[in-house]
């Protein structure tokens, strides 16, 4: 049977041409079911009338989660051509299984000494005579057979590319991790990379290889050299002392006009740029590139001068809508603070007006924050955007306290800079949106997943790291931003407690932790082996100084901490929803419904209405009127009306779905297809696939 279905596949694959949008096709290709990005398929026999007939159909267990200590995850969406599935494991392994049953063909083992992260899937590539599986190990991009699973030995070297190479700097850290499915347009694989979000990242370059060789095609500078376009919104030569500025969410293609659309993040260190006045472009920008040469067609961007780490959080939409009864392709990207921004995408003229409006200014000596930021008139935001005293939960424990605590925070608007005092992001500084996007339908509506929880930190002046140092300055320098002052962590786990580390981990261990990185943790490259010791010894009650190398970049300030604010039992003091879904009329922009994502039973009990819980992850809409998202932290997978919101279907799962669906058919059968990694917001890691059909 194995050997029947290859043939089938590769006989098909002549008429597959890698990355084409088939909405209408039984497959679901690409990373977020098509180059458009849209999480959209044509399918329609799973639909509103019978979706509460669905059942599980099969699970495959792709090994590798951490089940102990619940630090793995899974954020692959993965993708099927002609009833193949292709997919990331717990252990950060691609694997190709039958998209029917589940069956396993290939799982890789690639044992390169590199950095930890999840990745979010794979991307598919075939000339008609051979196909390629693309796909990123850490600080590597691979080409694997996609047939064996093998690397292709005349790719780059012996099958992979070192990303890391090329986008070093002065000062900088080796931290490259290619965590999102690489874009792909004919013989063209472009890739960004996550890099560091401290002083010492490394460049943002987008970059673009020869799908068959391996060699490097082109390059787009985010941070300016002189005689660059720019050049000029940055401090002189602020590209060999910063790094960011870096395309880590993904991109998507227009296959008809060859543009590559690629937003771009913050230039680091995210929270204070007194070091890089102006507007930085082209960090928090939307790219579009001509994806042979790597040409600028056009820009925009959506924060100057980022000082919130307000990156675009979502790979990009291209659809199409109707205006002025003519038919206009656009590209749209959500923002953090929950906004939409739409673009013609051969011209980059916005769809609907933007104005800019005056923010305060900052308080911290040196930081210049801009004076203006750009906010979209329409769509209206998808998140409420201010947080007052007026906004807290009605039935939070520990009301008093927080009032009082509030009262002497600055909040109430958008862009408020970091200062000495808590400072208050609303929605927080996940966002809004996040990298799981929002579905595009063929009718140009647009559902968005969106969390509305506060947030707030603060700056302080950066220890002195000279020739003497010690442990705990080390850990101020580096650590505490996460893991707070007091090394708690936070209240949802997103960043561990450090008060323990010591019974869990031998020196050694740590060291080891410390230099791959884990979860959203970056490695910490920047800092050598005595360093990284010292931490340890810090956590460990047993502070030591030592010396050390004064030549690497730092920052002048340092933010304490991403602090999600929760009442006494660990709920969002924000009055609910705190998660939501949004559909949008993108030819009208007129928002048409919203509901609350996810649920606390306890509360539900109670009889407090819906509220929506945290979420990480995106939906996909089908031609069956119908969304499907898991998403979020009570670890069900959902299925809603896309006319009315109305919930259909739920199902819990063995661990939460923090990914993305895909929808899929083989031998006339549709399939719905969910990744079970959990492992983020203290629920339970896992390592299966689930399939559910009629």
């Amino acid at each position: 049977m194995k050997t029947t279905r290859y043939l089938l596949f590769f006989c098909a694959t002549l008429l597959f041409f890698a990355c084409q949008t088939q909405a209408d096709s039984d497959n679901w290709p690409a990373y977020n079911g098509g180059d458009d990005r849209n999480h959209f398929s044509g399918l329609a026999q799973i639909n509103t009338q019978n979706v509460n007939q669905l059942k599980l159909a099969w699970t495959y267990d792709s090994g590798g989660a951490d089940t102990s200590k619940n630090n793995t995850q899974m954020q692959c969406n993965p993708i099927v051509v002609d009833g193949i599935l292709y997919g990331v494991s717990a252990d950060r392994q691609a694997f190709a299984i039958d998209a029917e049953n589940g069956q396993a063909f290939w799982k890789t083992n690639l044992q390169d000494d590199t950095f930890n992260m999840s990745s979010r899937g794979v991307s598919y590539w075939t000339d008609g005579q051979e196909a390629r599986i693309f796909f990123g190990f850490g600080a590597y991009l691979y080409a694997l057979n996609a047939e064996t699973g093998e690397p292709v030995e005349s790719f780059g070297t012996k099958g992979k590319v070192y990303l890391v190479e090329g986008i070093k700097r002065p000062g900088s850290d080796d931290y490259a991790v290619l965590n999102t499915p690489p874009a792909i347009y004919k013989n063209v694989v472009v890739v960004g990379c996550r890099v560091a979000e401290s002083a010492s990242a490394l460049l943002g370059d987008i970059r673009a290889y020869d799908a068959l060789s391996g060699k490097e095609i082109w390059r787009f500078r985010t941070i300016p050299q002189p005689g660059e376009f720019g050049y000029n919104t940055w401090e002189p030569e602020n590209y060999k002392n910063l790094g960011g500025a870096n395309n880590w969410m993904g991109m998507a293609v227009d296959q008809k006009r060859g543009i590559l659309f690629a937003p771009t993040g913050s230039a680091a260190f995210d929270f204070y740029g007194g070091n890089r006045k102006g507007d930085n472009l082209f960090a928090n920008c939307l790219l579009a590139l001509d994806i042979e040469t790597g040409k600028r067609l056009w820009h925009f961007q959506t924060v100057h001068h980022d000082i919130w780490d307000r990156d675009i959080p979502a790979p990009p939409n291209l659809f199409s809508i109707k205006r002025k009864d003519k038919t206009v392709d656009v590209v749209s990207v959500l923002s953090k603070q929950g906004f939409v921004f739409v673009f013609n995408r051969e011209t980059g003229e916005p769809i609907f007006p933007i104005e800019e409006r005056a923010f305060p200014a900052s308080e911290i000596e040196g930081e210049l924050a801009s004076k203006t930021q750009p906010v979209p008139l329409l769509p209206k935001p998808f998140t409420r955007q201010t947080f007052t005293e007026n906004d807290l939960n009605d039935f939070a424990e520990n009301k008093d306290e927080i009032i009082a605590e509030l009262r002497k925070a600055k909040t109430g608007s958008p862009f408020i800079p970091l200062g000495y005092t808590r400072t208050v992001f609303y929605p927080g500084t996940d966002g809004g949106a996040q990298w799981g996007g929002a579905a595009v339908d063929e009718q140009g509506i647009m559902y968005i997943p969106a969390k509305q929880n506060p947030v707030f930190s603060s700056l302080i002046k950066a220890p002195n790291l000279g020739s003497n140092t010690s442990g705990k300055r080390l850990y101020e320098a580096n650590c505490q931003a996460c893991h707070g002052m007091d090394r708690a962590g936070n209240e949802d786990g997103t960043y561990p407690s450090l008060l323990s580390v010591k019974n869990k981990f031998e020196t050694r261990t740590f060291v080891q932790l410390l230099q791959k990185g884990r979860g959203r943790m970056p490695a910490f490259t920047q800092l050598n082996d005595k360093e990284k010791e010292a931490i340890f010894a810090f956590l460990s009650g047993k502070d030591k100084a030592l010396e050390r190398e004064e030549n690497r970049s730092t920052s002048a300030y340092l933010n304490t901490g991403y602090n999600r604010w929760y009442d006494s039992r660990g709920y969002p003091i924000s009055r609910p929803p705190w998660g939501t879904l949004t559909a949008i009329d993108m030819n009208t922009a007129e928002q048409l419904w919203q509901v609350p994502l996810g649920e606390y039973p306890e509360l539900t009990k109670k009889g407090i209405p819906l509220t929506g819980t945290d979420n990480y992850g995106g939906p996909a809409v089908t031609a069956g009127g119908l969304v499907f998202i898991a998403a979020t932290k009570d670890e069900q997978i959902r299925a809603f009306d896309k006319k009315t919101g109305k919930q259909l279907w739920q199902f819990k799962l063995p661990a939460a779905g923090y990914a993305s669906p895909s929808v899929f058919a083989v031998n006339g059968k549709q399939y719905l297809v969910i990744a079970c990694g959990g492992g983020k917001l203290k629920t339970n890691s896992g390592s299966q696939y689930l399939a559910f059909s009629l």
